[in-house]
C-alpha cells in the first residue's frame, strides 16, 4: 500500500496566478512559505524556511483566487507531484508541486493587507448579507455570486452579551472547502 499526502500550514508568499485549462476549468498556483524553529548543537536557536508550490483545480481554484492573497494563512491538504519539461535551451528542469485537495483558510488578520488588515480580498467575508436577495443575482449588484459558509460560525457578541474567551474564537476561525 502506498500514500501520497501533504499537509502544509503557512503564509502565501505570492498573489494566485489564475489560469485557465483548455477544457475551461480554472486552474491557480502560488506558494506557502513554512517556518521551522529548532536549537543547534552549540544551543543556539535557529529558524528555517522552506517554501512549496501549490497548485488548485477547479473550485478550490476559485476559491483561492477570491480570497488569498500574499501574507494569508492557508492549511492545505494535497498530494506530491513532480513535474518536468525540457526548457527553450534544451535543458530537462523539475518542479516539485503540491495537487491541493482541500485548503482551509487561516485567520482574516493573518496578513495581507498591511497591519491589522484582513489577509483576505474580500471585505465582507464572514458577515451575513443585508439584503438576502442581493446574492441571488451578481449580475444586479450582488456582492458575490456564491455563498461563504463558514463551519461552526459564531455571530460577534452583542452588547449585552459578555465577549467569548480566545479559545472560543480560535475554535471558530476557519473556512473549510473540500474538492
Amino acid at each position: 500500500m502506498n500514500l501520497n499526502k501533504a499537509f502544509v500550514l503557512g503564509n502565501v508568499t505570492r498573489d494566485p496566478e489564475v489560469r485557465a485549462l483548455p477544457s475551461g476549468s480554472q486552474v491557480t498556483s502560488f506558494g506557502i512559505a513554512t517556518n521551522r524553529y529548532y536549537t543547534d548543537s552549540a544551543g543556539q536557536k535557529k529558524e528555517e524556511a522552506e517554501f512549496h508550490n501549490i497548485v488548485c483545480f477547479g473550485k478550490l481554484a476559485d476559491i483561492s483566487s477570491r480570497y488569498l492573497n500574499k501574507g494569508s494563512m492557508v492549511l492545505i491538504e494535497g498530494r506530491i507531484k513532480t513535474r518536468n519539461w525540457v526548457n527553450t535551451a534544451g535543458v530537462k528542469q523539475y518542479r516539485t508541486e503540491i495537487i491541493a485537495e482541500s485548503l482551509q483558510l487561516g485567520p482574516k488578520n493573518s496578513g495581507g493587507a498591511g497591519a491589522g488588515g484582513s489577509g483576505y480580498k474580500s471585505s465582507n467575508y464572514g458577515k451575513p448579507l443585508s439584503n438576502p436577495a442581493e446574492n441571488a443575482n451578481p449580475q444586479a449588484g450582488g456582492k458575490e455570486d456564491i455563498p461563504i459558509i463558514e463551519e461552526n460560525y459564531t455571530p460577534p457578541p452583542s452588547a449585552e452579551e459578555p465577549k467569548r474567551n480566545i479559545d472560543s474564537f480560535i475554535e471558530n476561525w476557519s473556512l473549510k472547502i473540500e474538492n
